[in-house]
């Protein structure tokens, strides 16, 4: 049962010492994974409740809390960005209600991304980059080395190949990309590993804020930047390459191509999802889009991973980011 804005603003009070709401509203969609409303307190602050509506949605709250604490004021000051602010939290039944800070802005489309906004979202992913990483390690997050995230890119192959779904010259393709030594020789950095567009919170075309950091770890920094190198949008995954490569420097020779072999694969893992479910729905739409990367990619030496022609459209991806949003 959906719980109200009222009712919401009621768990808040309990959860916060002092909070003296003014002003409720509901936030996100009924069919959510989140009952959540935006509070305005009696000095003007405002708040963000939310309630898990599954165990899933419950994992991904208490992860999103770990990493929260994780990012010290230290680390804060070196973001170019918000991040909202643990505030308090009160029993609901078997969950829990949690009152963080509101980080302020508007989530951002893909479709409706400018050239100044993307690079600006490329200045913030590098800043994310750039944290020391001992500060993830030291809060018992995960790390992961160059072997250990190639490994699971094999295993995620092979997994996908076992179902007898995946076109021969589609796995032939990737099987080149994992052969190709000098793609994962990187530097694991502090990357969010859950990052989409709608991850970004802004104002006109400065990133204010990002969500969701239930994923934070050290790895692969290409895991935040699939979602560009995947989206058919040449000017715009080029703006924010390149102003990520501004603020890192050229650290990295072959983020991009493992980007693009990383969104590539998102489709098998959209696949594995449906397969595991059984739902036939999943996976006759996995295999269509397999279908359509083949057709796009021509599977020949002309158009490598990482080339400057990427094979999924801007609704596709937009698409593919709501379906598997839930799976990682």
């Amino acid at each position: 049962m959906t719980r109200s804005p009222l009712t919401l603003a009621a768990l808040a009070t309990s959860a916060v010492a002092g909070l003296d709401v003014i002003n409720t509203q509901g936030f996100g969609s009924p069919g959510g994974e989140f009952d959540a409303a935006i509070l305005t307190g009696r000095d003007g602050r405002h708040w963000i409740i939310r309630v898990p509506r599954s165990p899933a949605a419950e994992l991904e709250q208490s992860a999103d809390l770990v990493a929260l604490r994780a990012l010290s004021a230290g680390a804060r000051s070196r973001l170019p960005f918000a991040i909202s602010t643990f505030a308090g939290q009160v029993p609901v039944g078997d969950t829990r209600a949690v009152v963080s800070e509101f980080v302020y802005g508007s989530k951002v489309s893909l479709s409706a991304m400018s050239l100044e906004l993307a690079s600006s979202i490329g200045a913030a992913i590098a800043a994310i980059h750039s944290l020391p990483p001992n500060l993830v390690i030291d809060a018992g997050l995960p790390s992961h080395s160059p072997v250990e995230t190639l490994r699971a890119v094999v295993t995620l192959m092979d997994r996908a190949a076992a179902t007898g779904l995946v076109p021969a010259g589609l796995l032939a393709r990737w099987e080149r990309a994992t052969e190709e030594t000098m793609m994962w020789q990187f530097t694991p950095t502090v990357v969010n590993g859950g990052v989409a567009s709608d991850s970004f919170l802004a104002n006109g075309d400065e990133v204010t804020g990002m969500l969701g950091w239930h994923g934070l770890r050290v790895g692969d920094p290409a895991a935040d930047l699939q979602w560009l190198a995947g989206s058919g949008l040449d000017q715009l995954a080029d703006a924010a390459f390149a102003s990520y490569s501004h603020a890192r420097g050229n650290v990295d020779r072959q983020l991009r191509q493992r980007a693009s072999l990383l969104a590539e694969l998102e489709i098998a893992r959209w696949l594995l999802h449906g397969t595991e479910t059984r739902s036939t729905e999943i996976v006759d739409d996995a295999v269509g889009m397999l279908s359509a990367l083949v057709d796009d990619v021509h599977l020949d030496m002309t158009n490598p991973i990482g080339g400057a022609t990427m094979p999924l459209g801007v609704d596709e991806v937009e698409a593919l980011l709501e379906r598997t949003s839930h799976i990682h």
